[in-house]
């Protein structure tokens, strides 16, 4: 692609070419042949930008978008982190109170989580766990047990709140790389009505399905198992009730089609953070936490988690110095239809 500059040497050597003599660059002549050069630059830019949204190796944004729809699929929306938060009250109380749905708690880190359903500390006793999500959507909300921490405004007879368990199932939208990737494999994996590549497709049209793993003659002759897994982690009996009725409706005459959750394996994970000068310590450790509980999600379907991947993620953690993993010790191997998830996370102060 040619710039405003070489359009303009270009016409401007073209022209002497012609008329035997060269242009004053100040001259009217000159200036009118730079204001050309520059729309023309600008059309080359344009052209550009054409070719390269014409092929999904490099289009992106809603360009891909088109590409993706040509396929039959869609870009995965971004989803809320869900989870549960326990509230309690300084004592035992003696008349019921209602917390309201709605209720906003927050981390130290200012991320606002919000309860989905009313809830109830009953007479007699001192807390009560209510449903929640994260107000905004995004793998941002995937933190770890313990970390909300602060009641925006506290219900009437209540003064602490927190999270006993992980919040979990968020994630961002999907980028272009990933769906990139999805509609280049759409390519070169073509559904056929009967192969491994159309269950995968099918299965994953179904909204909440990370990742589908195919199973030709799992039990014989004229049978196949789809085993999906959900953002969170292992699907939920509703998700997978959603995938096998779009499947049963899809599937080959007579072929008997499983739908079934992964086997779930624990990977526990615990690691010495050196934090860098200048940043909080406990802060530090939170957020590589949280980095390690929000990469185990239902997309390492059948995929092995490496010490160089897990790495990686802890010391993208602003803050993080150095680290030393004490767990696990060595790579975790997944079976095809198995997931890998965060057991314990453990993130220890550098000694």
């Amino acid at each position: 692609m040619k710039t405003a500059e070489e359009i303009f040497d270009e016409m401007l050597e073209t022209f002497q070419g012609f008329a035997g003599y060269g242009l004053n660059a100040g001259g009217d002549m000159a200036l009118r042949m730079r204001a050309a050069a520059e729309e023309i630059a600008d059309a080359y830019a344009a052209a550009e930008d054409v070719r390269a949204q014409s092929f999904p190796q490099t289009a992106g944004g809603e360009y891909l978008d088109r590409h993706a729809l040509m396929r039959g699929l869609v870009r995965a929306a971004a989803r809320k982190a869900t989870g549960s938060l326990t509230f309690a009250a300084p004592e035992t109380v003696s008349a019921a109170i209602t917390v309201p749905a709605g209720t906003v708690c927050m981390t130290s880190a200012g991320l606002r989580f919000e309860t989905t359903e009313e809830g109830v500390i009953p007479a007699g006793a001192r807390t009560c766990t209510v449903a929640a999500e994260c107000q905004e959507a995004g793998a941002a909300g995937n933190i770890g047990a313990g970390l909300v921490t602060f009641l925006t405004r506290a219900p009437v007879g209540v003064d602490s709140c927190r999270n006993d368990a992980a919040f979990s199932g968020g994630a961002d939208e999907e980028s272009d790389e990933k769906l990139r990737s999805r509609v280049l494999s759409s390519f070169r994996r073509l559904p056929n009505g009967a192969n491994a590549a159309y269950y995968e497709q099918e299965a994953m049209a179904v909204e909440g399905v990370e990742a589908a793993v195919v199973t030709p003659r799992a039990f014989g002759i004229g049978t196949v198992k789809v085993t999906v897994a959900s953002a969170s982690g292992a699907p939920t009996s509703a998700l997978l009730a959603a995938v096998r009725e779009r499947l049963e409706a899809a599937r080959e005459i007579c072929v008997d089609v499983t739908v079934a959750a992964p086997t779930v394996k624990s990977v526990n994970v615990t690691v010495k953070v050196e934090t860098e000068n200048g940043y909080d310590a406990a802060s530090v450790r939170s957020a590589v936490a949280a980095a390690i509980a929000s990469f185990f999600s239902g997309g390492l379907l059948g995929k092995s988690v490496t010490l160089a991947e897990l790495g990686r993620i802890v010391y993208a953690v602003p803050g993080v110095g150095n680290y030393r993993f004490l767990s696990p010790t060595q790579d975790f191997a997944a079976g095809q239809t198995e997931l890998p998830v965060a057991g314990t996370v453990t993130v220890e102060a550098w000694s």
